[in-house]
């Protein structure tokens, strides 16, 4: 496509049109392009949002069956993001996990192979499918005990132990942006003619400046699911599901489409990921240029407050080995993960102190903050940040560890101090639910055999040990009862220090 293509906006100038126009609408939607509120209580801020609030008539297109703008729209968008075809998709990256696997996964009972720490959507769509999961660990990186993806080793292993698998499907990067090198993962995969698909929800700028990671599509990934939204320009819900290769049967995922999104999609949110797009493919790698000025400020301002610690990928020495295994090798620049390295301060109320002097971070953990920036960011911001870390800084030195609130948590997890299998038994996932005379709660310590009938999540790191319908293996019952007893927190389950667990009963077939 040429330079005055790619500063097209398709949808959105389709609207802007529809509101020069102004033809009378006879049609849905009932506010009648805002006109209801004429001469009543308004409806402030979204009256101008309605005026373009329109649905499917001449001219507007079809999302699930695009022929006009919608379908140049997205093409537009498969060039600037590298697919051979891409999707819109107003219900965000939820939407896109849902339909790729439904679509690679398109009977109940077959095999996906995948990573245990997955978003909830993903569960959902295995749930949906009717899936058989198996569950590949993710690494640990041993210096901040965060979870990544699995190793390439444990993903080949995996497909030699499950050749019937039908997909794999991981997620990079993770919400604290640490990623790894997918094309040893996609040469695995195609090697064992299935297809990579990978849940990008947090990289949809990757591959789009120098200093920013590549993405999945570039490193051989034939299906990806982004959200604009989170690190572009997108509403919140826009996001965009890309394909490319013959593994993956479009028509079917245009139909599993349609299953999952809405009959009435929204315009301005496509307008949106319209506009979107048209900034980088209008501005390139410049369009970045501000946000990445603004990270280098927090960054050298960090360098000056020695309280405060930051998640980057481990230093080689000097001979080029590793300090430690790497769990992942790039860190998203936009995604600044900071902790205090004295110890006195937990992720959540470094995170409460920052939001009451109006810094609003993206998340926290029990020992870490996420700051997340984007081609939106200024250098004034940081400085903001900086002046309430300075701020915090003062006022913890100056209390006692009682008032100031010493955390707990420790770097490394003890997820790593274990030796156990890598890849787990299928586990069944439906949508059948589960009643109450199904299960049974019992001690911990007899649960060998016997069938998982609750999530069991130990935190840190937060990724499930079990999921329901996983056998409780001696290994597992073991690594559990260490986790308990060395004073490990559960969550998902019924019990949070996991004295008992509930299990299917023996009639239902709750025992192997």
């Amino acid at each position: 496509m040429n330079k005055l293509q790619r500063c097209r906006a398709p949808v959105y100038e389709m609207l802007e049109q529809y509101r020069i126009v102004g033809n009378i609408s006879y049609h849905v939607p009932g506010h009648k392009n805002g006109a209801a509120y004429d001469g009543v209580e308004g409806a402030g801020f979204l009256d101008e949002v309605m005026k373009y609030d329109v649905t499917e008539i001449t001219g507007t297109d079809d999302l699930h069956h695009p022929e006009g703008v919608i379908k140049e729209a997205q093409e537009l968008a498969a060039d600037c993001f590298g697919a051979e075809e891409s999707f819109f998709l107003v219900g965000g990256s939820t939407a896109g996990n849902l339909a790729l696997i439904l679509t690679a996964c398109p009977e109940p009972g077959m095999v996906l192979i995948l990573q245990r720490n997955v978003h909830k959507s993903v569960i959902h769509g295995l749930m949906l499918a009717g899936v058989r999961a198996v569950f590949v660990e993710p690494l640990i990186d041993p210096l901040s005990g965060l979870a990544v993806a699995p190793a390439a080793e444990a993903v080949e292993a995996a497909l030699a132990a499950y050749p019937e698998a039908a997909a794999v499907f991981v997620t990079m990067p993770n919400y604290y942006g640490m990623g790894s090198d997918l094309a040893p993962l996609a040469r695995i995969c195609h090697d064992s003619g299935v297809p990579l698909l990978v849940d990008e929800a947090h990289g949809a700028h990757y591959g789009q400046h120098p200093a920013l990671p590549a993405g999945a599509l570039a490193c051989g990934a034939d299906g990806v699911v982004q959200s604009t939204h989170k690190m572009l320009t997108a509403m919140t819900m826009g996001a965009m599901l890309h394909v490319q290769g013959q593994r993956l049967d479009r028509a079917l995922l245009s139909q599993r489409l349609a299953m999952v999104q809405s009959s009435s999609p929204s315009y301005p949110m496509m307008a949106s990921l319209d506009l979107a797009r048209r900034l980088l493919h209008s501005r390139g790698s410049d369009a970045f240029t501000a946000g990445l000025a603004a990270v280098d400020v927090l960054r050298r301002g960090l360098a000056e407050l020695p309280r405060y610690g930051l998640v980057q990928p481990a230093e080689p020495l000097h001979d080029g080995t590793p300090l430690h295994k790497a769990a992942y090798e790039t860190q998203d620049p936009f995604k600044v993960v900071i902790y205090d390295a004295t110890g006195v301060l937990g992720g959540f109320e470094l995170q409460r102190r920052l939001e009451a002097k109006g810094c609003v971070p993206e998340m926290s953990d029990d020992r870490h903050v996420v700051l997340l920036f984007s081609l939106g960011s200024k250098a004034e911001d940081a400085a903001r940040l900086l002046q309430a870390l300075r701020e915090i800084d003062s006022e913890v030195t100056s209390e006692s560890p009682h008032t100031a609130g010493i955390s707990e948590s420790r770097n490394i997890s003890t997820w790593n101090n274990l030796n156990v299998l890598q890849i787990s038994a299928p586990v069944p996932f439906s949508l059948k639910p589960v009643s109450a005379n199904e299960v049974e709660s019992i001690n911990l310590e007899h649960s060998v055999g016997r069938v998982a009938a609750e999530m069991v999540i130990p935190y840190p790191p937060g990724i499930p040990l079990l999921y329901p319908g996983e056998v409780i293996t001696d290994q597992i019952q073991q690594r559990l009862t260490g986790l308990a007893y060395g004073g490990a927190k559960f969550q998902a389950c019924a019990d949070p220090v996991l004295q008992r667990i509930k299990v299917y009963n023996i009639q239902k077939g709750g025992e192997v």
